[in-house]
């Protein structure tokens, strides 16, 4: 809240026309017009479409969890949506204010809301709830997901894999009448009333245009995506980057899915990549399963692990890069300053907060969230807390922070770029800079401690105090994976790409040299 909120009107909009065989097509996080399954479903159902986005003060406030990069990106995204309808002969029309007042209003004048029905918790679901008790809400679902809490999940992955490889949705302008309203309220207007003036650097451009065109640059190169995973200054440029796009659904995962499956690229760089957009399909569905992810350790026995640990010191240096470990460090400071991260860095913060510091999961799992721009709660809460041990099967992937300088940054590129006050040290010393010899600290002007801080804790004495924590519940959480709900929400049947599941769970040491699964960033 800022005070040139005033500036912006927050009730619903006047003159709303009658809705008699319309419905509003109210754009939540699908933002495109093609694959969307909600707009096919309007456009198939009614003959007069109402394209909408209602901006949310909820997303802007103290509670939003948003950096203003984020926020701009989906200024940026939604813009690019309006030139889409515009394209059509249309365009979107723009709100502000309580989702649920604003479609009110819509509703009382005889319209209809058809929208997606995105995996969400929070303050989302409640939102998604509010907005049904007021309205004629009809929430698509056409995204390979399971839904219903009496369904059984048994073949959910042969459903998923169906959509991916299926039909994408289409419509026709030619079949309905597209309407827009004039309310005043613009992208420009919402950023200055919310003073949103991003600070983060290489932030790519929102929309589905912008998108495209990364699809087709990736494309290019996707043969050597194997190769350019897991060290961070290689995934920058090496991934797709297409992560931020599905997230706001500029694209949708099918048609990423299809356009690489359709490309003439190596079988094994294809092959892993799609396998990552299968892996969305699966933690969206955990999700859909189970709101409380984003909330409560997903084992029961693991709520509140680390509260007796926590020390906000602790979470403040882990939180701007002043644990003493050069590869932590570094990708806490590019996590803030760009809102990326390479999977396996984000895992190894992760497991340094968690497992090394012993501190609550859900600080970092917001503190990430904030800063992603690609922050998706499907994904965000549910690998945290898999990487933290908080479903009481995985609690022995422990990073080596040293080394994965060893392995992922070996010339100390990433490390150099991130934590400058390190240029001058060797990098032979990049993974223990506290073991440098003085006399090598005093040529390169070096003086850890000073120019550098110590270890916030020992590797070796910080493994084994959390090794031994983890054996004190194991049995009990393993108890707890009897009961069906709990079960159910942390492991679904599966098919097909289960080996990086399969590894994720055997217990492995991350840093052995087997590769790290999950979704290892678009």
């Amino acid at each position: 809240m800022t005070a040139h909120e005033d500036r912006l009107d927050s009730t619903p909009p006047t003159a709303i026309p009658s809705g008699e065989d319309g419905c509003i097509v109210w754009h939540c996080r699908q933002l495109r017009t093609r694959d969307q399954p909600a707009l096919a479903y309007a456009a198939a159902e009614y003959s007069t479409l109402l394209p909408v986005f209602v901006f949310d003060p909820s997303f802007y406030g103290p509670e939003g969890l948003a950096c203003d990069a984020r926020i701009r990106f989906l200024h940026e995204s939604i813009a690019d949506l309006d030139d889409q309808y515009r394209d059509r002969g249309g365009g979107l029309s723009l709100c502000h204010g309580n989702p649920r007042e604003v479609l009110a209003a819509f509703a009382e004048a005889g319209w209809d809301i058809v929208t997606t029905a995105d995996p969400t918790g929070r303050y989302g679901l409640r939102r998604d709830n509010a907005v049904a008790e007021a309205c004629n809400v009809t929430f698509v679902d056409a995204d390979g997901l399971v839904r219903g809490a009496d369904e059984s999940r048994d073949g959910w992955a042969d459903q998923a894999e169906a959509w991916l490889t299926g039909t994408q949705c289409s419509w026709s302008v030619d079949d309905v009448s597209l309407r827009s309203l004039d309310t005043g309220v613009t992208t420009n207007r919402v950023a200055e009333a919310y003073d949103v003036t991003p600070d983060k650097q290489q932030v790519p451009t929102g929309g589905t245009t912008a998108a495209r065109e990364r699809v087709i640059d990736f494309l290019e190169r996707l043969d050597s995506y194997p190769g350019n995973i897991s060290a961070p200054a290689d995934a920058r440029t090496g991934t797709s980057q297409l992560s931020p796009y599905l997230r706001f659904g500029c694209l949708s995962v099918r048609e990423v899915y299809q356009a690489v499956k359709d490309h003439d690229g190596a079988e094994r760089a294809t092959e892993m990549f799609l396998s990552r957009l299968w892996w969305n399909r699966h933690y969206n569905q955990k999700l859909v399963d189970w709101s409380g992810w984003m909330d409560e350790a997903a084992n029961p026995v693991m709520e509140g692990f680390h509260a007796d640990t926590h020390e906000p010191a602790r979470v403040e240096a882990w939180k701007h890069g002043r644990t003493g470990y050069p590869m932590v460090d570094a990708s806490m400071r590019c996590l803030k300053a760009t809102g990326w991260l390479n999977f396996r860095m984000r895992a190894m913060c992760a497991s340094f907060l968690c497992d090394l510091l012993q501190q609550p999961w859900k600080i970092g799992a917001d503190w990430f969230y904030y800063h992603l721009i690609d922050a998706d709660p499907a994904i965000n809460y549910t690998q945290f807390q898999i990487q933290a041990g908080m479903d009481g099967t995985n609690m022995l992937q422990i990073y080596n922070p040293r080394k994965q300088v060893r392995d992922n940054d070996p010339a100390g590129e990433f490390v150099y770029r991130w934590v400058p006050e390190l240029q001058a040290l060797p990098p032979e010393y990049l993974d223990q800079p506290e073991k440098t010899p003085l006399q090598v600290q005093a040529e390169c002007g070096v003086e850890i401690g000073e120019t550098y801080p110590y270890p916030i804790v020992e590797y070796e004495a910080a493994r084994a105090a959390i090794v031994s924590k983890f054996d004190g519940v194991r049995d009990q959480a393993k108890q707890a994976l009897q009961h069906d709900a709990v079960a159910r929400r942390i492991s679904m049947s599966q098919r097909g790409r289960v080996e990086d599941d399969e590894q994720e769970r055997s217990g492995d040491d991350p840093d052995s040299g087997s590769t790290q699964s999950s979704l290892s960033s678009f």
